[in-house]
């Protein structure tokens, strides 16, 4: 998606602004200008895309538990599926897929 520059520059101008200060060793500081440079971002940017992966991240690992502990409480409800019926169900998808390959391929 574009957008206006002059849009965003009006947006920007109204969002609430905070000096976030703190201290670091000046090579810690040079790595983080270098990596904001090479990343044609500022300092400000660098460090929203850091929280917004981290951010990701933590929603992710949290997606991941869930689905690990659905998992859990099904298998101990007893609602499994013998490996060897897995096995035979993805056997016949993968060759109702070799067959779709090789016939586009003729």
């Amino acid at each position: 998606m574009l957008r206006c520059t002059d849009c965003v520059t009006r947006q920007e101008a109204h969002r609430e602004r905070t000096t976030f200060t703190f201290r670091v060793d000046p090579a810690l500081k040079a790595a983080f200008s270098a990596a904001a440079k090479s990343r044609d971002r500022n300092a400000a940017q660098l460090l929203r895309d850091f929280v917004r992966q981290q951010q990701q991240a933590a929603d992710h690992d949290a997606w991941f538990r869930r689905q690990v502990q659905a998992g859990l409480d099904s298998a101990q409800a007893g609602r499994l599926i013998p490996a060897a019926e897995v096995e035979a169900q993805f056997s016949a998808r993968r060759a109702a897929t070799r067959r779709r390959l090789e016939a586009a391929a003729e």
